[in-house]
């Protein structure tokens, strides 16, 4: 299908001297369509995000299915339906049954390629990337971790609201799949009792399409491209007549309407500050606690990344400051002696397996980002499970809201503290990551990782030890790394921890587990 080359992104990680490409690219999944472990059918009660429930969205009742113009769908399905050609057929494979999994790698892809810094202008100053400007240069968005992880969580929820509508009316107006009314169309996928109007594929389309062009405006004619072909996939295979097909956009423009209006008072876009402003947050911790933080580049930029991130409106946490973790050590007390101790120690004696995960969780320019990384794994889960889209959606909705929560936290944390990274404050201290542009404490990786963790624990309880070791491999990373203390690490899991309550909190009381 239409994916970005895994060599034109490995020969930006190159450049940019990152390590162990094929573990940080986004890969695509092959998996073929299942039958779901089940069908949800009181999915349509459950709680959505940004509506106060599904009712709040209105579509039509469908034509009966004995009515003149259903037959008419009918027949009109079960042509388009036959004969396929070689690229209609491929279609059909890969949009699956479930094709919250195919958007969600989609997204992913976009977030690699626009992982990329901004590079400096020949006399030495820094152009940012602007949302007026588009195509620059530099090209926005520049798609660093808080970028990603915002953008995931506007996708995942819109997909959840989205599903969680479209099962209130499929259960409400049961119109049979088209194959069970008429057994002469083929239906490509496994055979299951879900109720066709509106069609759920043609929900994800549309919330996908239009919340993914939002996040990156340069990317439409790809991103219609690839919705044309996932709906035109829902007859193809057999799934949905046009009147389903509508049903299900009317709800997926709906939700990406209410989404997009969120997004668009959510102080995102204060994130990134003037050199004034930086220089008054940085000011403000010199006051407070006497260290900071300087960028360590040449040519220094002379602002950090989005220094007030950790502003934004987060979605489950009532008050950013609730997480917020107690100071760490100041440099050259016994604590803070021994942790760059241990820095120095790996820095000379790093093992072939301790490299590994350090170059295995960097996640730096051109991946997918930490949040990339947790939605990497959980697609492999949700398949595993045979979870059905709108399962599906409510676990990426669940950890990417954690996930953003957890980067405002963390970034909130970066610049109250203000706290300078191990290359600034031992002499001669070399990493093997390289050093990002943003302060210390505390880690993100450690952070996004420690939310993530808990929350699939929470969906997936048979995998909490694993998915917990997982995080903590994270956390290590950057240590091994020399981009982080220890101190920085374990705060972040914490932190992380603590984010993760306020969202598993409200998964709990959304009905889906009743």
């Amino acid at each position: 299908m239409k994916k970005i080359t895994s060599i034109s992104l490995c020969l930006a990680l190159i450049i940019a001297s990152v390590t162990g490409c094929e573990n940080e690219l986004p890969t695509f999944y092959k998996f073929t369509s299942y039958e779901f472990a089940n069908l949800d059918e009181d999915g349509g009660t459950w709680q959505p995000i940004l509506f106060a429930s599904a009712s709040d969205i209105v579509i039509a009742a469908p034509s009966a299915v004995n009515s003149p113009e259903y037959q008419a769908e009918l027949s009109e399905l079960k042509a388009a339906s036959q004969n396929l050609n070689g690229s209609q057929a491929d279609a059909v494979d890969y949009w699956t049954n479930n094709p919250i999994i195919r958007w969600n790698e989609i997204a992913l892809e976009l977030a690699a390629k626009y992982n990329l810094i901004p590079p400096p202008n020949p006399d030495g100053t820094y152009t940012l990337p602007s949302p007026a400007n588009p195509a620059g240069p530099p090209p926005f968005p520049f798609a660093h971790p808080p970028y990603t992880s915002r953008m995931l969580a506007y996708l995942s929820v819109a997909q959840f609201d989205g599903l969680i509508a479209a099962w209130h009316y499929k259960y409400q107006f049961n119109r049979p799949a088209p194959y069970e009314t008429d057994p002469g169309i083929t239906y490509a996928y496994a055979k299951n009792s879900l109720p066709s109007y509106p069609s759920d594929g043609a929900v994800i389309a549309i919330v996908s399409r239009d919340i993914l062009k939002a996040m990156f405006p340069l990317e439409h004619d790809y991103l219609n491209g690839l919705a044309e072909e996932h709906l035109n996939s829902l007859k193809w295979s057999g799934s949905n007549t046009t009147s389903d097909i509508d049903a299900g956009t009317a709800i997926g423009t709906a939700v990406k309407t209410a989404a997009l209006a969120r997004a668009s008072t959510d102080r995102m876009s204060s994130a990134q500050t003037p050199k004034p402003v930086s220089d008054a947050i940085k000011q403000a911790a010199i006051d407070r606690f006497g260290w900071w933080w300087d960028n360590q580049e040449a040519p220094v930029r002379p602002v950090g990344l989005t220094p007030l991130f950790g502003q934004v409106i987060p979605w489950n946490v009532p008050n950013i400051v609730d997480v917020r973790p107690v100071p760490p050590p100041a440099p050259g007390t016994p604590e803070f002696e021994e942790d760059a101790q241990e820095l120095k120690n790996f820095a000379k004696n790093l093992t072939v397996e301790q490299r590994k995960i350090a170059n295995w969780w960097s996640d730096g320019l051109g991946t997918y980002t930490p949040p990339g990384h947790w939605n990497r794994r959980t697609k492999e889960y949700i398949v595993k499970y045979e979870m059905n889209p709108l399962r599906a959606a409510r676990t990426f909705a669940y950890l990417n809201m954690a996930v953003m929560d957890a980067g405002i936290a963390c970034w909130d944390a970066k610049y109250y503290y203000h706290y300078p990274r191990p290359i600034q404050t031992m002499k001669g201290f070399k990493t093997i990551l390289g050093t990002p542009n943003f302060p210390s404490y505390t880690s993100g990786h450690s952070t996004f990782s420690g939310a993530a963790a808990e929350v699939l624990a929470y969906i997936f309880p048979a995998e909490a030890a694993v998915v917990r070791d997982w995080a903590l491999e994270a956390a290590e990373s950057r240590i091994y790394g020399g981009i982080h203390y220890r101190f920085d690490s374990e705060a972040g899991i914490t932190q992380g921890k603590a984010v993760a309550a306020y969202t598993i909190a409200r998964a709990q009381a959304d009905g889906a587990d009743n």
